[in-house]
């Protein structure tokens, strides 16, 4: 496929969701790198920031995966997997300590977690 084609429906869901994927990471990444854990221990808010380092490079990665997305292959599986397994993190979490307040917002992190990976996969698949 030249770079000049149009880009296929099931290329244009993954892309679509990469740069979304991309979008929440690296803001969520930014905001969380600044606010760290407030009212907490410095090992706690040390591993926070760390692990937002984590997420903001991840968005990176979706970035640049979606522009992309026509050499993309196996890649696009791996990051929908990590969206799903941090979606998978939140529900043991959930089942540990409770839902935090207030649950609407947590819902509308955990549902995207669990089913953009899954439209990924599927229209990534489509594209073979």
């Amino acid at each position: 496929m030249t770079a000049e084609a149009p880009l296929l429906a099931s290329q244009v869901v993954v892309q679509i969701c990469l740069f979304l994927v991309a979008a929440i990471a690296m803001v969520g990444g930014a905001l969380q790198m600044y606010l760290g854990q407030p009212g907490t221990s410095p090992r706690l808010d040390n591993v926070h920031r760390f692990m937002a380092g984590v997420y903001f490079s991840t968005g990176v990665i979706n970035l640049w995966a979606a522009i992309t997305v026509r050499q993309q292959g196996t890649l696009v599986y791996l990051l929908a997997l990590g969206v799903f397994l941090a979606g998978i993190g939140r529900l043991v979490s959930i089942s540990k300590v409770g839902l935090p307040k207030p649950t609407a917002v947590w819902l509308g992190y955990l549902i995207p977690e669990l089913l953009l990976p899954v439209i990924i996969a599927v229209a990534h698949h489509g594209v073979s």
